[in-house]
């Protein structure tokens, strides 16, 4: 957004055209500071205007070119379902017009079908056909007509006009015996019988045609953004809110748009979250899958967040909202996504200014097509049939749709695997970047430190050592503590101990059992209590170390016993993802704030050659810019706020959603999990997209460069043009459609 300026969406109706939306995005950008992009497939526009215009002047703009706009509630109201979409609209006049049709084509192509006075027949069936069934291509015709204007709507209202007129006057004034009206048809099967030559099949098929053009790519349209409004209806509806009061803790029911941040609130298993919070009290299991893609249900308890419109699985939670309405992660999502689907990528603004010109190119190609074929000493009917075919064979819809449905499908399809594309521009970087920086902690590996090895002195039980060092962390809130406390109570039953001294950034005392334990850093335990380690555990400390792990040692009785090795692990996906990557043609890099020894042991295990340790949080930045000069084009992955510089330098920023909310605003990419196989979806689906984008252009666009002359040259009848510019659109957005079976790497085996 430009300084000063505001953002609006507006809701444009009455686009039937890519060149509408052309003319649309013009009208507004003539008005002085407003920058308009027009999206023909969302039909919505988003502007940005100075504070000298007001949402009320940019929609009366609209208006004065012939459509008409609204600006869309905050409050979405619930669907009406019984109210008929667009689809259903185009499917009455389609039935209608087809019920008529047939039996005009059969008398008209089907000679021993036609009996004495058929062409009345014929004119009384495709009359409504020509009138009402293609009523609404006469009228938007009509509307642009009035502004100057032409678009996809003149060509066929004139196409269908003509055909149907042409038929008309030729059977009124050879009944009335008026001469020169009867002449040979070259290019459709000759009727016999001396009949006039008649259009009236033309007419009615040509509107059948397209009707079900527009309904295939009405419902089709629908079906592309089904993934957005199914992320918009994913909230809970209501909330059972806690209320203190001076009887004591009471419930009440409340509509969820009404919660506050701080509100307490109980989620009974089977029901959602109904925002974002913390879990003050319960502990459940979470079913995230509709957001994050992931299908294994998260433990959750006191202290843990959970996400608004995730399903409570297990037990009963009381959780304290942190986020509510527009700042909840479900809002984010949708947000996020539907700027993605309103943006233009730079190859679709090609396809507009194409289009914008698109319309009277085609009429003047279709009078010089006609005048052509007249001085050139062809029939009348030749030249006509020519130009009726240049008319409806022309499609810039085609090339207005081949951007925006390509990109409705496939960032809706990346929401349901939790994968935010931030613009359609972020497309064309996955395609050439080729080194991938990945930040190790949180990312590569779980960003939590756990007990990975138990290693016992001599005529120690391991049980033993696991119990009276364990009790004596558990009381102790380091990470590290806890995390030998965690792998102990998962072994062995803790007991109490009696007494508990901590020592800041040393270790823990205190006696347990009757036994006085110590639990530190092996110096500590040599230093203060006397405590040196013996040979077999000094060896095994010595290769903890040198694997870049933390060390904890424990005694008791002024003895030491044993070692807890703790490390922060590697995710279990990591290696497959980084495997994956490398499959896609990225070359992936390790960097870290950690020790090299740390960072080599879990490049090693993941399957990285190249790594970066031991790096400052601007030193990121710096890795990304040497990257570049090397002359690579570089991703960066990472998922806290000292990554948030590095994500916004590289030429593609992915941030995992697990992280800060800074990293995902700096990031062009978000995974809402913190799976790093997400990345390798993410690259994947974008490069599946943009190559469906490119597809789809280069079908509208060599569809258009041959129907033209083809058509012109008098190689296509009007049947066979109205047929193949139906066929165009939908085939587009059908061909766009097929983003929805895209399969994540982390999908489970067909």
């Amino acid at each position: 957004m430009t300084e000063g300026h505001a953002d609006v969406e507006l809701d444009i109706a009455g686009m039937t055209c890519a060149a509408c939306a052309a003319r649309i995005e013009k009208k507004l950008n003539k008005v002085d500071g407003v920058v308009a992009t027009v999206n023909y497939a969302t039909e919505r526009a988003r502007v940005s205007y100075p504070p000298t215009v007001t949402p009320e002047q940019l929609v009366a703009v609209v208006e004065a070119t012939g459509y008409r706009a609204t600006v869309p509630s905050p409050a979405q109201p619930e669907p009406d379902v019984a109210a008929p979409t667009e689809a259903d609209v185009w499917r009455q006049r389609l039935v209608v017009s087809a019920l008529l049709t047939v039996p005009v084509l059969l008398l008209s192509m089907v000679p021993p079908l036609q009996f004495d006075n058929w062409q009345w027949v014929a004119l009384t069936l495709a009359s409504p056909v020509a009138v009402w069934g293609a009523w609404p291509f006469h009228r938007a015709a009509f509307v642009n007509a009035r502004h100057a204007a032409a678009t996809m709507d003149t060509l066929v209202s004139l196409g269908v006009s003509a055909a149907y007129l042409w038929s008309l006057g030729a059977l009124l004034f050879t009944d009335a015996g008026m001469p020169g009206m009867r002449m040979e048809l070259e290019l459709l099967p000759s009727r016999g019988g001396g009949q006039p030559d008649l259009y009236l099949e033309v007419a009615a098929a040509v509107t059948t045609f397209l009707l079900a053009g527009r309904y295939f790519e009405a419902r089709a349209k629908r079906e592309s953004g089904a993934a957005l409004r199914a992320l918009l209806g994913m909230g809970a509806k209501d909330v059972t809110v806690l209320r203190r009061t001076p009887d004591g803790e009471q419930e009440e029911r409340l509509s969820a748009d009404r919660l506050v941040v701080g509100d307490r609130f109980l989620v009974r298993p089977g029901e959602k979250v109904a925002t974002d919070g913390v879990v003050e009290s319960g502990t459940s299991a979470v079913d995230a899958s509709m957001l994050t893609g992931e299908p294994v249900p998260v433990e959750v308890g006191p202290g843990d967040p959970v996400v608004g419109a995730t399903v409570n699985a297990g037990g009963r939670l009381v959780v304290r909202a942190t986020r509510v309405g527009a700042d909840t992660r479900l809002a984010q999502m949708a947000r996020l996504v539907e700027e993605a689907q309103s943006g233009k990528a730079a190859v679709q603004r090609l396809a507009d200014r194409v289009s914008g010109v698109f319309v009277p190119v085609v009429l003047l190609l279709a009078a010089a097509t006609l005048v052509g074929w007249l001085v050139t000493g062809h029939s009348a009917t030749a030249a006509f049939t020519a130009a009726v075919a240049v008319l409806i064979i022309a499609c810039p819809c085609a090339l207005g749709l081949a951007t925006p449905t390509a990109l409705l499908v496939g960032t809706g399809r990346g929401a349901q695997l939790g994968v935010l594309i931030k613009g359609p521009e972020i497309l064309e970087s996955t395609r050439v970047v080729d080194t991938v920086l990945l930040d190790k902690t949180g990312t590569v590996t779980t960003g939590r430190m756990a007990l990975v090895d138990v290693v016992a002195a001599d005529g120690v039980e391991t049980e033993e050592l696991l119990r009276l060092a364990g009790a004596l962390e558990h009381t102790s809130e380091h990470p590290v503590a806890r995390a030998v406390a965690d792998g102990a109570a998962a072994r062995t039953t803790l007991p109490a101990p009696d007494a508990f001294v901590s020592t800041s950034g040393l270790g823990v005392s205190g006696k347990v059992d009757g036994h006085e334990v110590v639990a530190g850093r092996p110096r500590w335990l040599a230093e203060e209590w006397a405590m040196p380690l013996p040979a077999g555990l000094e060896a095994a400390r010595a290769a903890a170390e040198i694997a870049g792990r933390t060390v904890v040692a424990a005694g008791w009785d002024g003895v030491a016993r044993g070692l807890f090795v703790v490390s922060d692990t590697v995710k279990p996906t990591s290696a497959q993802a980084v495997a994956e990557l490398r499959g896609l043609g990225l070359r992936p890099v390790l960097v870290t704030g950690d020790n090299r020894r740390a960072a080599e042991a879990v490049a090693a295990e993941v399957g990285i050659d190249e790594v970066v340790a031991e790096v400052l949080p601007g030193g990121k930045v710096d890795v990304v810019r040497r990257l570049h000069d090397e002359g690579r084009v570089v991703a960066m992955v990472g998922d806290g706020a000292n990554d948030a510089p590095a994500l916004a330098v590289a030429s593609l920023g992915i941030s995992m959603g697990t992280g800060t909310d800074v990293a995902i605003e700096a990031s062009d990419l978000t995974l809402v999990r913190g799976d790093l196989r997400a990345a390798v979806d993410a690259v994947r689906l974008s490069r599946r997209t943009l190559a469906t984008i490119k597809g789809n252009l280069f079908w509208a666009f060599a569809y258009n460069v041959a129907a033209l002359p083809l058509a012109a040259l008098g190689f296509l009848n009007p049947l066979v043009a109205g047929a193949a510019m139906a066929f165009s659109s939908v085939f587009v957005v059908t061909n766009s459609l097929r983003l929805r079976r895209f399969r994540p790497v982390s999908a489970p085996a067909a």
